[in-house]
């Protein structure tokens, strides 16, 4: 009898010692859902960049961060990756294709490595300024199609697309035509656009490290440089020039481009809060580079610079020459797809 009240007793331990732990188990489960969206997915999305953490982009990528964590409650979260660390531009699109970085950024033009007929979207003068370029890449034939050919072939979705500076010439002599520009030794980077621009506006062309421009343009090497208004103030270049003409050779973007894995990885709402995101990041991005413009105008106008406003018709006239050259490596209708882009403003 009492070794069957000892069984019994044992038996009664056992099951209340498991009922107990499986309710803790419930407990611990219910919690655990209530601090996210309640889908039960958490994913870190590394985001990497060029821009150091006091450039726009990045600040643009913290609003993204912000948002993404906050209306995801922790399910999602952003890690900035800035200065490089990940490697250049180029590198970092090849990390989002083969799905070891999840979102980074990239001109329209870069694209033209993988994508020929993209880099059209990189010659001086084919757009006008922002709002025609938004619209040659999110409304015709040729943007759709590139954008879709990123995605489907390459695993980049481009999420998002905002203003990125436009490029300007600054010089030793005032550039109030095109004439003004004949004989200049402008330096441009090692890029066949800017190489081109220089040259068909009759300039010079005379590539050299980035690095080195500054002391060149100091000791007259070179008479000129071109670049986005915030490089102008980054690197001084007003203490070494007297003129800036805004000749708007160049309008530059910005895509958020996502890992089209990762995006298809998420939950709906999750994709929807990553959207939301990035839209917000391009407002704050493009909003940063204009506001940013207009006062650097105002500054380098201070600093003893004249500003310069030279009639852009002949610029562009002489520089379309160049056009049919970047049509030969281009598959399929390459004058349809410049007339599509013209006509997109």
């Amino acid at each position: 009898m009492l070794k069957k009240l000892f069984m019994l007793s044992a038996i009664l331990l056992l099951a209340g010692f498991l009922a107990a732990c499986s309710g803790d188990g419930g407990g611990e489960s219910e919690a655990s859902s209530d601090g996210g969206s309640g889908d039960g997915e958490t994913k870190e999305l590394k985001f990497g960049m060029v821009a150091g953490t006091a450039q726009n982009e990045y600040k643009a990528g913290e609003t993204l961060k912000k948002y993404v964590e906050e209306e995801s409650g922790g399910d999602l979260s952003v890690k900035l990756y800035p200065d490089s660390q990940l490697g250049d531009d180029r590198a970092m699109l090849e990390q989002v294709r083969e799905d070891s970085l999840d979102i980074t950024l990239a001109e329209t033009g870069r694209f033209g490595i993988w994508v020929p007929r993209a880099e059209l979207m990189g010659l001086p003068y084919i757009v006008d300024d922002f709002d025609h370029l938004k619209k040659a890449v999110y409304e015709t034939e040729y943007g759709k199609g590139i954008h879709e050919e990123l995605k489907s072939e390459h695993n980049w979705r481009v999420a998002g697309t905002a203003y990125n500076g436009t490029r300007q010439t600054t010089s030793n002599s005032a550039i109030k035509s095109l004439e003004d520009m004949e004989g200049m030794k402008l330096r441009v980077p090692e890029a066949d656009t800017l190489l081109d621009y220089a040259e068909y506006t009759g300039a010079a062309p005379t590539p050299m490290a980035f690095t080195e421009v500054y002391m060149a343009l100091q000791t007259g090497s070179v008479d000129g440089q071109e670049n986005p208004l915030s490089t102008i103030d980054a690197q001084k270049f007003y203490e070494v020039q007297d003129y800036l003409a805004m000749t708007n050779h160049v309008v530059n973007d910005a895509n958020y481009v996502v890992s089209q894995n990762t995006w298809e990885s998420l939950s709906e709402e999750n994709q929807k809060i990553l959207q939301e995101g990035i839209d917000k990041a391009v407002e704050e991005h493009t909003k940063l580079f204009k506001e940013e413009e207009k006062n650097l105008i105002s500054k380098f106008k201070e600093e003893g610079m004249t500003v310069t406003e030279p009639d852009l018709k002949p610029f562009r006239e002489a520089v379309s020459e160049v056009y049919p050259e970047y049509l030969e490596d281009i598959e399929g209708d390459g004058e349809a797809y410049l007339q599509q882009i013209k006509e997109a403003k």
